[in-house]
């Protein structure tokens, strides 16, 4: 894994969405098409605001996958990630040539059963992702389940996730944060050619520590990306506060 600090998360975001762009060219020059994964929620505003407008890319040549979702809460909510990604990418993006959303209203094991379907038929190029307060990756909250190859679970939200989601202003009581969600595994994720997972805030910094400086384990779901062969982690200062001094030049690995 390689880290690159930046000062500020307007920086951070342009660097990872530029990132993400360029890998996106590549892969559409290599294959004449691209697959990739988005993430939703505050870490990932300023990238996909970048990525959306890098030049040279042909949308109608990109399929994109959803990584998570809650069980249960219509699409109207403001919390939803598949209003969130419509807004924020879809609309932005009209010529795309297929997204396939999370729909968490539909029965949970049909719809883990159609997406993983789906992503197993792709080769993913590049996945775009965050690490949670709690060290999360997509919504695996630890213990994270490392072994299972199955593309898409159900699982279980811990309440430190539930208050990150009430912290960041998506609900109004803990209470109406739901308990379970869809989320994409472990496994497919890192089946993706390239990462890119983009981190800010001084409230991520704790769990970027234990990430990065850890034994990688299930109690520390995203310290995993360490073993990708191609992941660039981007923090801005705050996130990286508690790092040990040069990691903006270090790669981490197990």
């Amino acid at each position: 894994m390689n880290v690159i600090i930046s000062e500020t998360s307007k920086e951070l975001g342009v660097a990872a969405g530029r990132a993400a762009g360029q890998l996106i060219r590549e892969a559409l020059a290599e294959k004449g098409t691209a697959t990739i994964i988005l993430a939703t929620g505050t870490s990932q505003f300023e990238t996909l605001n970048q990525l959306v407008g890098e030049e040279g890319i042909d949308w109608s040549k990109v399929t994109m996958f959803h990584l998570d979702e809650y069980i249960g809460l219509p699409e109207t909510h403001p919390a939803s990630f598949r209003k969130y990604l419509k807004e924020r990418f879809l609309t932005r993006v009209p010529a795309l040539k297929a997204a396939f959303l999370i729909n968490g209203e539909a029965p949970p094991e049909e719809e883990t059963a159609r997406l993983g379907a789906l992503i197993g038929a792709e080769t993913v190029d590049v996945a775009l992702v965050g690490i949670g307060e709690n060290g999360h990756l997509a919504f695996n909250d630890p213990p994270a389940d490392f072994e299972t190859r199955k593309p898409y679970l159900v699982v279980t939200l811990d309440e430190a996730c539930r208050r990150q989601q009430l912290g960041e202003g998506w609900f109004e009581t803990l209470e109406a944060v739901p308990t379970q969600a869809v989320s994409m595994s472990i496994q497919q994720i890192l089946k993706s050619r390239h990462i890119v997972c983009s981190v800010p805030d001084e409230r991520k910094a704790q769990a970027v520590k234990n990430c990065l400086e850890l034994p990688i384990g299930p109690d520390f779901p995203a310290g995993i990306l360490r073993e990708h062969p191609s992941c660039t982690l981007y923090l801005d200062r705050p996130a990286a506060g508690l790092l040990a001094e040069g990691a903006d030049r270090a790669e981490f690995t197990r």
